[in-house]
């Protein structure tokens, strides 16, 4: 396996530092040395299963490693492989975007319905702004889930062809804007989907955040039994202090919870359908729901060093922040679970004939 180091010194990277040179090997990812162990995480075969890769994306989760990993293996590259779509190398991104303009490059003469709602082909026009892309300005190209004219479509876009303006969240990571002004998109890159693939995207980009949140969450309690064990209070280590034995028996509970909730999610996600909606919403939720305790466990027990950013805390921590809201939050998921689980179960229940 090929390795690409990051040597970071004082372990922060801002977000025009990141280094994905080693994805275009498609066989190695970026790591932090000073932060992580030295091995690399190993990019999933493409016939890889979905428990495999969220074992994957939560090793990376675990590393705080500085690439897209989570979003090539476990959402772009399976999308663009349902869509029939060839999967490039290097490193992928993703955007739903519902509110984008599409129209067709090629309109074509229809008896029904406004001008450009039938295209001589697929191509399209591209028009509007996909806000907040994860990493965008280091991958090779952008999986794009819109609405067309003929409906749902996917597909892809390379960063170059747009105006990137560059963000970040509170982890440094980039979360870029892209500005596309009647972009033309080739038919050969375009692919009409179902509503259900559409579906599937934003149940895949929940799932993945959830696996990173559960791989921090573990960096977090290893990080915190470490520092408990070596720092002595009173003649003592503090892991020998009765209310720090029971906060680090909650932290440890909070982490397994988010691991299962995760590992839950799998065998859903293949099946599609309801089922899978329940898992991932149950995942995501119990993975937003958890990330802010866990990070308040871990800095409690760390004492103000856990604060600085000289301690490796703060890359799990602002990474569990951040990704607590991204790909919908606790709520936003809750409500989601709560209204399907209504109406596939409650609801019938309620309004049976006795």
């Amino acid at each position: 396996m090929n390795t690409h180091t990051i040597d970071t010194g004082a372990p922060v990277i801002s977000a025009d530092a990141y280094d994905t040179a080693a994805f275009h090997a498609a066989d190695a990812i970026a790591v932090v040395t000073n932060t992580t162990a030295p091995d690399a995480v190993a990019l999933p075969s493409e016939d890889a299963s979905t428990a495999e890769l969220l074992t994957a994306v939560q090793e990376a989760g675990h590393r705080a490693v500085p690439a897209p990993f989570a979003e090539t293996a476990l959402v772009a590259r399976p999308l663009l492989r349902r869509a029939g779509l060839p999967v490039p190398e290097g490193p992928l991104s993703y955007a739903i975007a519902p509110d984008l303009t599409l129209r067709y490059a090629r309109p074509a003469a229809s008896p029904v319905g406004s001008a450009g709602c039938l295209g001589e082909d697929d191509s399209l026009l591209v028009t509007g702004a996909l806000r907040r892309v994860p990493w965008a300005r280091a991958v090779t190209e952008v999986v794009v889930l819109a609405t067309a004219p003929s409906g749902p479509v996917l597909f892809t876009l390379p960063p170059g062809r747009a105006v990137l303006t560059p963000g970040g969240n509170l982890a440094g990571e980039p979360r870029d804007d892209l500005h596309l002004a009647a972009v033309e998109i080739p038919a050969s890159q375009v692919r009409r989907i179902t509503p259900e693939v559409l579906e599937e995207a934003g149940l895949r980009a929940a799932l993945a955040r959830s696996a990173l949140i559960a791989g921090a969450a573990e960096r977090c309690v290893d990080l915190t039994v470490a520092h408990t064990g070596a720092r002595t209070q009173f003649g003592r280590p503090l892991s020998r202090f009765q209310a720090v034995k029971q906060e680090e028996a909650r932290l440890i509970e909070e982490a397994a919870l988010v691991r299962a909730a995760v590992g839950a999610a799998a065998a859903p996600l293949d099946t599609g359908g309801p089922v899978a909606h329940g898992a991932v919403a149950a995942a995501k939720t119990q993975a937003s729901a958890s990330a802010a305790e866990i990070a308040r466990i871990a800095h409690q027990l760390h004492g103000a060093i856990g604060i600085t950013r000289l301690n490796p805390l703060h890359l799990a921590t602002t990474r569990l922040w951040s990704w607590r809201d991204e790909d919908g939050d606790e709520t936003y998921w809750a409500r989601r679970l709560a209204r399907s689980l209504t109406a596939t179960t409650l609801w019938p229940s309620l309004a049976a004939t006795p």
